[in-house]
């Protein structure tokens, strides 16, 4: 078992430094996404991509821990977290040490992550609706107001500024 779990603690160490890559392109996404450089943000993502996908592998590695564990100790491997194998590493304190710490470490990366992600998410929002408002603004640009032209039968006669229809009318 004691192979099991160094080899659980391996797997989480590097899964962390994965996430801790996460963080770097989250902290340079937020700068890019503020200028509005989307080379870069297509870049960031792509590069984004590559550790996510190590990361998938590395899961896979460790939930196989897991259920290696879970067989040896006889639980349920759905019901094993790492937080029941902490308590039940009490016999084994450099182990169980080992894994507070990664597991700790782990977490407070995924916690950074999370709210790098959701900066760049209000930030995103932020921009498409300034976006939307320019094109509103543009899109109203094109059509003026009405004028208050009135005829003398005080009816509005429908002129409306900076619209000229031109040409022929062939209803005369």
């Amino acid at each position: 078992m004691a192979s099991l779990l160094e080899n659980l603690i391996d797997v989480l160490g590097r899964e962390t430094q994965e996430y801790e890559t996460l963080v770097t392109f989250a902290e340079q996404k937020t700068p890019a996404i503020v200028k509005g450089d989307i080379e870069s943000l297509k870049k960031i993502t792509e590069d984004e991509q590559e550790v996510v996908g190590r990361i998938q592998k590395m899961e896979k590695q460790r939930n196989k821990f897991l259920a290696d564990i879970a067989n040896v100790v006889n639980k349920d491997v759905e019901t094993l977290k790492l937080t029941n194998l902490v308590q039940m590493l009490e016999s084994i304190p450099d182990q169980q040490q080992k894994l507070i710490a990664v597991h700790e470490r782990l977490k407070k990366t995924t916690q950074s992550l999370s709210e790098l992600n959701d900066r760049n998410q209000m930030l995103i929002a932020d921009k498409l609706e300034m976006v939307n408002f320019n094109l509103n603004m543009i899109r109203n640009l094109k059509s003026a107001p009405q004028t208050a032209n009135y005829s003398k039968d005080a009816h509005e006669n429908g002129s409306v500024l900076g619209i000229f229809h031109g040409g022929f009318d062939a209803k005369q």
